[in-house]
């Protein structure tokens, strides 16, 4: 009979501790809870906060919010400005491809890519993708006698002078003559836009435009340097604070011919695709660095 009541009193007391221990585990594990609660919800906070990407957004202005204490600048119906933010881009993930169809790598470079067709010769390139956004603007306005642009040369392309059935012998400083009809379809003026993307580039393009401020910096400048090689981005949105403090977001094409992408910041990652030009003098981009006096407007 003592050893029934010490096996029975053994198994009470392993049972009460039993209790105990699953109660300290309970506790315990109640309180992990509540901390990866408390995390996640400051977690989702910070990222509602730094909500910059709209993954299903189709335009620049509709995929990409502004930092926190930021508004964007206004732009006229109508302008250049509300031309770049309302371009089309692919869907969120795809990648920028070449001309030869091969796909370039996002890391550390780009985060959108503008949907434009830059057909199977290495002719898109830094100076081109400017050209041909300023190009687009003009046609879709049916401001034909605008599109204009300077061979490295010197010669004055005009697409006025394209639709009249003129070509361009760019021989020497370059010339007219009369092959065709008068035509104006969107399949012409991509055909002058190839030939001034053959014979235009980066030097041409900063000599016809003008020096630029940094506090008069506005959507559709462009950072330029000149040169072979050289390179260019332009501005195709910008941002405000209430102390006058500029943002901006920049996009490119490269070498080769490639889709034109909206840019990383690769010294902010929390500001993702926008960039500062605060106390600075030096814009790093994933791919360049411009002296901030390279600035130029059309």
């Amino acid at each position: 009979m003592g050893k029934n009541k010490n096996l029975k009193f053994n198994k009470l007391l392993m049972a009460v501790f039993i209790c105990l221990q699953m109660s300290c585990n309970s506790e315990n594990q109640s309180k992990d809870v509540k901390n990866d609660n408390s995390q996640t919800i400051q977690q989702n906070e910070e990222n509602m906060k730094n909500n910059i990407v709209n993954p299903k957004g189709t335009t620049i202005e509709t995929r990409y919010n502004v930092p926190a204490g930021y508004k964007r600048v206004q732009a006229e119906e109508g302008s250049f400005a509300q031309f770049l933010r309302n371009q089309k881009l692919k869907p969120y993930g795809e990648k920028a491809l070449f001309f030869n169809g091969e796909a370039k790598r996002s890391e550390g470079i780009y985060d959108s890519v503008i949907d434009v067709e830059i057909g199977d010769r290495d002719l898109h390139q830094c100076a081109d993708a400017i050209m041909l956004l300023r190009g687009e603007y003009f046609y879709s306005k049916k401001e034909y006698d605008k599109i204009n642009f300077k061979f490295v040369s010197g010669f004055d392309a005009k697409y006025s002078k394209w639709m009249e059935g003129y070509r361009i012998n760019p021989e020497g400083k370059g010339s007219y003559y009369k092959k065709t009809g008068s035509s104006n379809t969107y399949k012409d003026f991509r055909n002058f836009m190839t030939i001034v993307f053959a014979y235009s580039g980066t030097l041409s393009l900063e000599n016809e435009m003008k020096p630029q401020a940094l506090k008069d910096m506005k959507i559709g400048d462009v950072f330029i340097m000149g040169g072979s090689p050289g390179h260019a981005v332009i501005i195709v949105d910008m941002a405000v604070n209430d102390k006058g403090e500029k943002i901006f977001m920049l996009a490119q094409s490269y070498m080769p011919a490639q889709q034109t992408q909206i840019l990383i910041n690769p010294e902010n990652s929390d500001m993702k695709v926008w960039y500062s030009l605060k106390n600075k003098d030096i814009l790093v981009t994933p791919q360049w660095r411009f002296s901030v006096d390279k600035l130029r407007s059309f």
